[in-house]
C-alpha cells in the first residue's frame, strides 16, 4: 500500500497489534510478580476495560511510524517511536494519576519498566508494519 490512507491504516493496525503484545507482556510480568520484586507497583488486572484503551492508543501512537525515521529498519523506527508514549506516560500520565513525575511514587525503577514495555510495543508495531507493507527486507 503506497497511498497515504493505506499506510496510515497499516500503521494503525500495527500499533493496535503492538498494543495487544505490550499488554500481554505487562500483564504477564505483573502477574508473575517481576515488577513487585523490583519494588515497582505495576501489576494490572487483565480486563477488557484495561485492555481496550491500550490497543486503541497503541494504534494512535503508531501513526508516528509514518515519520521518516530510521529508514533502513522498521524495528529501529518502532523503538524510536516508542520514546513518545514513554515520555507521555512518564511526564504527563503518571503525574496526572498522582504517581509523581516519572511515576516514581510507584517505584524508582518505574521509568525503566515503562520504557521497556513501550519498546516491546515499538518492536511489535514496527515488525508488523514492515511485514504488512511487504517491506521485510527493512526489518
Amino acid at each position: 500500500m503506497e497511498t497515504f490512507p493505506g499506510r496510515l491504516t497499516l500503521a494503525f493496525g500495527a500499533g493496535c497489534l503492538g498494543g495487544l503484545v505490550n499488554s500481554v507482556v505487562v500483564w504477564f510480568l505483573g502477574d508473575a510478580g517481576i515488577p513487585e520484586r523490583l519494588g515497582v507497583q505495576l501489576a494490572p488486572a487483565f480486563t477488557l476495560a484495561w485492555l481496550y484503551p491500550r490497543i486503541v492508543w497503541g494504534g494512535i501512537w503508531a501513526v508516528l511510524l509514518l515519520l521518516p525515521l530510521a529508514a533502513r529498519s522498521h524495528i529501529l523506527r518502532g523503538l524510536l517511536v516508542s520514546l513518545a508514549p514513554s515520555a507521555a506516560t512518564l511526564l504527563w500520565l503518571m503525574p496526572e494519576a498522582g504517581k509523581g513525575l516519572f511515576g516514581l511514587q510507584t517505584g524508582w525503577l518505574t521509568p525503566a519498566f515503562v520504557m521497556v514495555y513501550n519498546a516491546v510495543w515499538g518492536i511489535a508495531a514496527g515488525f508488523w508494519f514492515a511485514l504488512a507493507s511487504g517491506q521485510t527486507r527493512r526489518l
